[in-house]
């Protein structure tokens, strides 16, 4: 009965150990989206339109700016969980105030976005810049 004990105790410990690993692991390859990105877009007049995304990553904690032919707006209630990511663009226009929720999915340099708009959502590519 002994041995029995014995090998249940080194499963446990085995098992333990390996969801411990996991779990770092998880953490530790985790990618930091900071930095700067870029995605083109077509426009209404079918001229393409860059976006600059300057992002800084603490933990799960997103913040930053995007820039448009319209100027430069700060992220709020940014979040990393994983490889998604959420924020909120607020912008003024003829005195009315825009929310426009971004969502993403990061899969090496790349950010898959989908932002919401007065006019609808719309899907872009980001790419991290390399300077």
């Amino acid at each position: 009965m002994a041995a029995d004990e014995e090998n249940l105790m080194k499963l446990r410990l085995f098992l333990i150990l390996t969801v411990a690993l996991a779990l770092f692991t998880t953490g530790a390859f985790a990618a930091d989206i900071t930095g700067k990105w870029t995605a083109e877009t077509k426009g209404r007049d079918g001229e393409t339109r860059t976006q600059t995304f300057d992002l800084k990553q603490d933990g799960n904690t997103l913040t930053g700016t995007v820039s448009t032919q319209m100027g430069e707006s700060k992220i709020s209630d940014g979040k990393v969980d994983g490889d998604n990511i959420s924020f909120v663009v607020k912008m003024e226009r003829n005195g009315n105030e825009m929310k426009m929720p971004y969502t993403g999915k990061i899969s090496g340099n790349e950010i898959q976005f989908k932002v919401e708009s007065p006019r609808g959502t719309r899907e872009m590519t980001a790419k991290k810049a390399t300077t």
